[in-house]
């Protein structure tokens, strides 16, 4: 394999997790979009806090790019909510997961097999808003992504983005699972610089190949774009709590098309 092709493998990776039950596969309940429809719901970028509302509303209407987000979870709940939603995902089993809601519930999901960094399929200022959950750490490149985005939203459009602290790639990642924090690794990370048979038991396992941008290239990245930075809150990751109980390890930033 090699390091311009992280998209092919993670495509299967992402396919395995979705047969594994990973938690961002699951999709949502028939209550929660019961919910949603009456006007009562939220969505996360990030594992626990969900997105503020005056970031979101109104969506009713509203053309919304899910980009990079299926899993039957934040595009059922948009389409719910009133919004005209489509979601572009690198995986096809995790664009089912919203099919699978939609089927189920009567809603009306687009589905684009797709690379976050290549947008071309969409016109520009095709959307009012693109959510964006975690997943820009699967491509080795975050800034054609910003571009993109900056292209296909309508002037005055957002942009919600959440994204893991680069500080969590520094440290061995199996120690600090077990408790233990070892600082071994530079950023900008990658899966790709680790020795050979460690990153060949990540691809056997078919775990999804990472990557950890800078925070120059995550938040100057979209400025640089085109945008202004217009909210920013930080998130905890539990699984990860010998590094997280002193600093937040996820970021979520709203950034708006000038």
């Amino acid at each position: 394999m090699t390091q311009s092709d992280p998209a092919i493998h993670n495509r299967q990776a992402w396919d395995s997790l979705v047969s594994k039950g990973n938690r961002w596969t699951k999709p949502v309940s028939a209550e929660e979009i019961a919910a949603a429809r009456a006007g009562q719901w939220s969505i996360v970028l990030t594992p626990e806090k969900p997105i503020p509302t005056d970031w979101l509303m109104p969506v009713e209407g509203k053309k919304i790019l899910c980009l990079a987000g299926g899993g039957g979870q934040q595009a059922p709940v948009l389409a719910a909510a009133g919004a005209e939603v489509t979601t572009l995902d690198n995986s096809p089993g995790q664009l089912e997961q919203d099919q699978v809601v939609a089927k189920r519930e009567g809603l009306t999901i687009g589905s684009v097999l797709g690379d976050m960094r290549d947008l071309s399929v969409f016109y520009d200022g095709s959307f009012d808003m693109i959510v964006n959950p975690c997943s820009n750490s699967f491509v080795p490149d975050v800034i054609p992504v910003w571009k993109e985005c900056y292209r296909v939203l309508k002037t005055g459009g957002s942009l919600m983005v959440g994204f893991i602290n680069p500080l969590t790639h520094i440290f061995d990642y199996d120690k600090m699972e077990a408790g233990e924090l070892l600082v071994r690794h530079k950023i900008p990370y990658s899966d790709y610089d680790l020795p050979e048979a460690e990153k060949q038991a990540l691809i056997d396992q078919d775990e999804p190949l990472w990557f950890g941008h800078s925070l120059e290239d995550q938040v100057a990245g979209q400025i640089a774009a085109g945008f202004a930075i217009t909210g920013f809150y930080e998130d905890k990751w539990a699984e990860l709590q010998a590094l997280s109980d002193y600093i937040d390890l996820f970021i979520a930033t709203r950034a708006t098309k000038i």
